[in-house]
């Protein structure tokens, strides 16, 4: 009895998968809950178990395949299961993608146009490349489709054939329209006025960010070789989400440097005790502690901005994300309650939850519920940089190298180590005064590190 295994739910708003490796072959003999294929989603590399057991059949994915949710995997005989069609079950995520804290929002089912009927016949399908002329009143139409909705079984409204000839090309369904008439009848004023209130709520909405509207690209073959290569998920979902962020959030960014002569000197100092309990105390470590108490102070940083509701979400709780590169791409695991914990102890987590990352075996759940992000350039070289904010987050510090450099300390010169700071911050939220006075408190906070024990 042939048994099909197909791609089951691998996790929320997720649809697809690309197959990375075929973990059996055609003849093999498969146990229930053996790992039969390796995917990697935009969050994850899963392997898919088998929710039957059997002899494999056929094999119907191959490696580099882009496969969908209810795809066809594999068939297995012999499984001893009842047939028909069976999804593997709950695959296990190994390694995880880029943080965003909340997943795409699901796409909106798309609701039927209005008037939308063609009397001169169905139309055929569009020709690749064709110049389509967009009219006032279609483009008008298309905006009002976005909000118009069909009631089935709807009355008969009392319209002139005019009346309604003129909504279907505004896309307006006449039954939805208040009539200002004897016995409510429907003019064209009434359609009109219809149209611009529903105008002003689309425009009101929110844009939607799920699908991102891509300008062509010229035949780059015209002027010589070209090769294709297919972004990695991980790569992809990075590319979505920057473009989320960069269209989403107001971005200011404001630079300064803080003079870290004197952390500088207590890092070198307890290098080694760090090293005991499990970490590497680096600058970026006591910059890290640093911010997590600065967010304690200014709280708006640690915020989210909820545009729909017009609401701004208050944070309890303070998650810093540490941008790791690896060889996959940028990916920002997330410290948990790090206002909470010494330096020797955020040491000790970094250099653990870094290394999982890099090698693949980090968790889902430590790469989500991040409230600001630190990036530190200042292991590759560099200075000042403008850091994109971390959707839904509304800020980001970035962290340029040290370099020393001459500065007078009570009208002497004398040799001092700056660290340069990059504060990119969602003006939407955020004015520019606070994003002044939060980098200047940080900056205080770092050169006279007495300032945090006093203040927290």
């Amino acid at each position: 009895m042939a048994v099909e295994l197909r791609l089951p739910q691998l996790g929320e708003n997720i649809k697809s998968a690309d197959v990375v490796n075929v973990m059996v072959s055609v003849g093999a003999s498969v146990e229930m809950g053996q790992p039969v294929l390796e995917v990697e989603t935009n969050k994850a590399a899963v392997e898919v178990p088998a929710s039957a057991a059997g002899i494999v059949d056929a094999i119907h994915v191959a490696p580099g395949d882009e496969i969908e949710v209810g795809q066809l995997l594999m068939t297995l005989r012999d499984g001893g299961s009842a047939g028909g069609a069976v999804t593997a079950t709950q695959p296990t995520a190994r390694t995880l993608a880029p943080d965003s804290e909340t997943t795409t929002a699901p796409q909106p089912e798309q609701e039927p146009k209005a008037g939308s009927t063609n009397t001169n016949g169905p139309a055929g399908p569009a020709t690749p490349g064709a110049l389509t002329v967009v009219t006032p009143i279609a483009e008008t139409a298309e905006k009002l489709a976005q909000c118009a909705v069909v009631p089935t079984g709807a009355p008969c409204v009392p319209a002139a054939p005019s009346v309604r000839r003129f909504a279907r090309e505004l896309g307006v369904d006449v039954a939805q329209v208040s009539g200002s008439g004897p016995h409510r009848r429907v003019s064209i004023d009434d359609v009109k006025r219809h149209a611009r209130e529903r105008l002003q709520q689309v425009a009101a909405r929110p844009p939607d960010m799920s699908a991102p509207v891509y300008s062509p690209l010229p035949d780059f073959g015209t002027w010589g070789p070209v090769r294709r290569e297919k972004m990695t998920p991980i790569r992809r979902t990075t590319a979505e989400q920057l473009t989320r962020c960069w269209t989403t959030i107001a971005h200011v960014t404001q630079f300064d440097r803080a003079d870290v002569t004197e952390l500088e000197r207590l890092q070198k100092q307890y290098a080694d005790k760090a090293t005991k309990a499990g970490g590497k105390l680096t600058m970026a470590i006591m910059v890290v502690r640093v911010v997590a108490s600065a967010l304690r102070m200014f709280p708006k940083f640690n915020a989210s901005i909820d545009m729909a509701r017009r609401e701004v979400i208050c944070k309890d709780y303070i998650n810093i994300g540490i941008a790791v590169a690896t060889e996959r791409g940028l990916l920002v695991p997330v410290l948990r309650d790090v206002d909470k914990k010494n330096m020797l102890q955020i040491a000790a987590e970094v250099s653990a939850i870094a290394a999982r990352t890099r090698d693949g075996s980090i968790r889902l759940e430590e790469l989500r519920g991040g409230t600001f992000t630190v990036t530190n350039l200042g292991n590759i070289g560099g200075s000042y940089f403008t850091p994109i904010v971390n959707w839904p987050e509304v800020a980001i510090l970035g962290m340029g190298r040290t370099r020393t450099e001459p500065a007078f300390d009570d009208g002497v010169c004398k040799p001092r180590i700056f660290l340069p700071l990059s504060l990119s911050y969602d003006h939407r939220l955020i004015d520019g005064a606070d994003g002044a006075r939060f980098l200047r408190w940080v900056i205080e906070a770092i050169e006279q590190p007495l300032l945090l024990a006093l203040e927290g």
